[in-house]
């Protein structure tokens, strides 16, 4: 198992030994501005598609681009790259310092100090400087953000941002995550949006030269290509990417009745043993075109460089619980009927002005299926007329349930409670593990 620091020297000489063209984006950008217009028939257009895709990957097979070289100093976790200032990270190894500054009409001028890039995401560091006079303190809504980042093969999202103020309340200083940008691209432009006291909002672009060298190379990046059943399809792990500011796992759902969970679970990532923090999980179009729901689930870095074992275990997931027999509504009580792996609770059935309210309770993340709900009550069946908002019932033994009340248009007193069934969340305890290449 090599070090750390013998990875980045050999990815250093990598890169002091093969240089991409300057006029590789040109050459790029001619390409694609100089397309035919569309033919009508599609499959007259499907040769230029191949070819134009097979030049774009001989081009990058050729080059090696140096957006795939690979520096820094040390592994910062999540935090430690967000909360920090970019003089604080560059002081570690990260990064390309910018300094480039855009002054805006009413005298704030907002200056893009650095940035870090690598496979998982793109950070961009700022400082907003206030104009004299003013002040602005963590109470206020800043009233400055970053619409958009573009480039070269490049229109990334914003997906999260933080920062903090001076004490004086005259400077920000803030760190945007987009989306990973186009390793082409030699300019960026961020769009900043100031937002006017007359209520309208102006722009304010911001270019600067992206030098892709300086992007960071990932730790682990390879197919899973495995999938975990469960009792409405399969939940497949596609692709684990970790990088030095986060670590990214893509997959998507086949289910057999729905086409998105009802609950998506939890999903564990372990490396040598350790469960490496979760900050997230989101959905994803990568399987849109097959029909597929995709989903990104997104991790801390990675604890250590030395990884001998990697793993993911699905924790839980949704789950549908079939109800075989009616349920009886005779002698209403608060002990718990017992349905598969879950309990409900009849709590009451009470007369009402226009029928019977009946008070069902159970736990958090249990959803009955009300589409056919219904009460057997003088020999008819009656569908639910009407269900109110969950409320909680505190058990006073550090337990809460969550209850509802389901009205029944009916003058007969119900006697069953006719229910299909209902969603819950299911423990499943499933690992798959990941190959590991010792030689990297």
């Amino acid at each position: 198992m090599r070090t750390i620091e013998e990875k980045l020297q050999e990815h250093k000489q990598s890169y002091n030994r093969v240089q991409a063209p300057l006029e590789l984006e040109s050459r790029l950008r001619n390409a694609l501005q100089n397309v035919p217009a569309k033919p009508r028939y599609r499959k007259k257009a499907l040769p230029w598609v191949a070819s134009a895709a097979a030049a774009l990957i001989l081009i990058a097979g050729l080059y090696q681009y140096p957006a795939f070289a690979y520096y820094g100093a040390k592994l910062l976790d999540r935090s430690e790259l967000s909360s920090l200032s970019f003089s604080e990270v560059a002081e570690q190894g990260y990064g390309q310092t910018v300094n480039k500054s855009k002054t805006f009409d009413d005298g704030t001028v907002i200056t893009v100090n650095g940035v870090i890039a690598d496979d998982n995401a793109f950070l961009l560091y700022y400082t907003i400087d206030f104009p004299a006079g003013s002040r602005y303190d963590a109470d206020d809504r800043l009233s400055h953000y970053i619409n958009k980042l573009q480039g070269f093969l490049t229109d990334s999202d914003p997906k999260e941002g933080n920062g903090n103020y001076s004490n004086d309340g005259l400077q920000y200083k803030g760190v945007y995550k987009f989306e990973p940008v186009s390793p082409f691209s030699r300019t960026l432009t961020a769009t900043f949006i100031i937002w006017q006291d007359n209520g309208e909002r102006a722009s304010y672009p911001i270019s600067f030269q992206f030098e892709a060298n300086k992007a960071m190379k990932s730790i682990v990046k390879q197919n899973i290509s495995q999938f975990v059943a469960v009792d409405q399809g399969t939940v497949h792990y596609d692709s684990i990417t970790a990088s030095p500011s986060s670590t990214i796992v893509r997959g998507h759902y086949e289910l057999e009745k729905e086409r998105h969970p009802r609950f998506s679970g939890k999903t564990k990532l372990l490396v040598n043993g350790t469960e490496v923090k979760k900050w997230g999980m989101r959905g994803s179009n990568i399987y849109a075109e097959k029909g597929f729901p995709g989903f990104e689930l997104e991790f801390e870095v990675l604890p250590t460089d030395k990884i001998e074992t990697i793993e993911l275990v699905l924790e839980n997931f949704g789950a549908y619980q079939q109800v075989e027999e009616p349920i009886s509504l005779v002698s209403p009580s608060d002990q718990s009927i017992r349905i598969g792996r879950e309990k409900l609770w009849i709590r009451s059935v009470t007369k009402t002005d226009s029928g019977y309210d009946i008070v069902i309770a159970r736990k958090q993340f249990i959803i009955l299926d009300t589409d056919s709900l219904s009460v057997q009550a003088g020999g008819n069946l009656v569908p639910v007329a009407s269900i109110s908002a969950s409320r909680p019932w505190d058990l006073n033994n550090g337990n809460v349930l969550w209850e509802q009340t389901y009205s029944f248009n009916t003058a007969d007193k119900p006697e069953q409670l006719l229910l299909d069934g209902f969603h819950y969340i299911k423990t499943y305890d499933k690992k798959i593990t990941i190959p590991v290449d010792s030689k990297k």
